[in-house]
């Protein structure tokens, strides 16, 4: 037994001595620096989303002090990580991959390493080419999907830079979580041919599911609340290393009537606001309205107080208006606490054409003219682009255009889209 335990010893001590050889991380330090990249390039959207006033009721929380595992740091893509994602590379919660496949036109397309927990993968690449990169041909490299067993994740957001001498890109990509049972992931990516053709190319990797940072909170929500066109149910809240997410279904009616509905949805954590990432939305098979995520960053280590503060939402308001365009006002007419300004009315070719400003979140809704010959609907929107005034409002100017020659008497408005307050705040337990 004596032998066993000494030959243990001595093994342990041998593997205890092993490590990477010196100069291999400074030829990589080294290759990096050589070709400084540089801050202007490609950032793929990340969402459009609606909002609401929401009230519900966490349950069961779960809670782990640190991560699932200790893994190795992803080297050169610094200059494409910030706030969380820095820190979790500085912790070494990423897991190497390096494998390359080679494009059309001779870019050498490597897939460095992923990160990946409950709410999404990300992924880190590196596109090099000696003879240069055409940053104009936007179609080089662009991911879709990642699949495997139970696993198909679609592109959520990105990011990439490319260096001074035009050869190399260093990139992120995330996106929807992969399932805990893949053991082999494959990246399905478009590129563009020489012909202008898109051809779809794919390339696997060994992925280690047992390397994913564990989940911090997952809670069931399951409560609806009511809003102006419809209702709201809110599914779940789970927080992860990376992201915090909260997901549900919609069925709104004018929901994207305005421009970023979430935006006025506040995740307050310890009296600070959890800063908002994004979000997205799908129809739901059937038509039967929409399923949405609320993107937020990460939750502070220390919990001690967490708030849904919905400052704002889509809401809708009756008006009925008449507005007399015998004159032209200079100033802007109130509708029900919003502005709307009429800058010109004229008749061409085309028709009547009423150039009008409103508040930046304001969809007017039934509009139509009246004239001595009858009512004439809104046949059409042109020419629509915002405008600042001298005081730093934001506007949303276009012109209205009625299918008839007749000038009118009026402008008539039945109600208004637009973003309305509701500051509702609801607690949520930590305990």
């Amino acid at each position: 037994m004596n032998n066993i335990e000494e030959r243990l010893a001595d093994e342990k001590k041998r593997t205890d001595s092993i490590t990477a050889p010196e100069e291999l991380e400074q030829r990589l330090r080294s290759a990096l620096e050589s070709t400084p990249p540089k801050r202007t390039k490609r950032i793929a959207p990340i969402w459009k989303i609606t909002a609401v006033s929401l009230l519900f009721m966490i349950t069961v929380g779960y809670h782990y002090n640190g991560f699932a595992f200790y893994g190795k740091k992803l080297l050169g893509f610094d200059e494409v990580m910030d706030g969380t994602l820095k820190e979790r590379n500085e912790e070494g919660m990423g897991q190497i991959i390096e494998k390359q496949t080679e494009l059309h036109d001779g870019t050498i397309l490597t897939i460095n390493g992923i990160m990946t927990d409950a709410n999404q993968l990300v992924m880190y690449y590196t596109l090099s080419n000696p003879n240069g990169i055409d940053e104009s041909q936007g179609d080089l490299f662009r991911p879709s999907e990642i699949t495997g067993f139970l696993t198909s994740s679609r592109a959520v957001s990105g990011t990439s830079l490319i260096n001074e001498n035009q050869t190399e890109i260093k990139g992120m990509k995330s996106f929807e979580p992969v399932s805990p049972f893949s053991k082999k992931l494959t990246l399905h990516y478009w590129q563009q041919l020489e012909d202008g053709q898109m051809t779809e190319e794919n390339l696997s990797f060994p992925y280690n599911p047992n390397q994913a940072m564990q989940t911090v909170i997952k809670q069931s929500i399951k409560k609806t609340i009511k809003v102006d066109k419809g209702s709201v149910t809110f599914d779940s809240i789970t927080a992860t290393p990376t992201l915090t997410v909260v997901e549900g279904t919609l069925n709104v009616k004018n929901f994207d009537r305005i421009d970023f509905p979430l935006e006025g949805v506040e995740l307050i954590a310890n009296g600070t606001p959890v800063q908002l990432m994004g979000g997205g939305s799908q129809s739901l098979f059937g038509g039967g309205g929409f399923k949405f995520d609320i993107r937020y960053d990460v939750l502070p280590e220390q919990l001690e107080s967490l708030e849904l503060v919905v400052q704002t939402f889509v809401g809708y308001q009756k008006l009925d208006a008449k507005l007399a365009l015998a004159s032209i006002g200079d100033e802007p007419i109130s509708l029900d606490g919003k502005e709307l300004w009429v800058k010109d009315v004229s008749t061409t070719s085309q028709g009547v054409e009423i150039t009008i400003a409103t508040e930046n979140d304001v969809m007017l809704d039934g509009v139509s003219i009246e004239t001595p010959s009858g009512i004439i609907p809104l046949k059409t929107t042109i020419n629509q682009f915002q405008t600042s005034q001298e005081d730093g409002r934001q506007w949303k100017e276009r012109t209205l255009l009625f299918d008839t020659t007749t000038e009118p008497e009026s402008l008539l408005i039945e109600g208004m889209h637009y973003r309305k307050a509701y500051n509702d705040v609801m607690k949520i337990s930590v305990d």
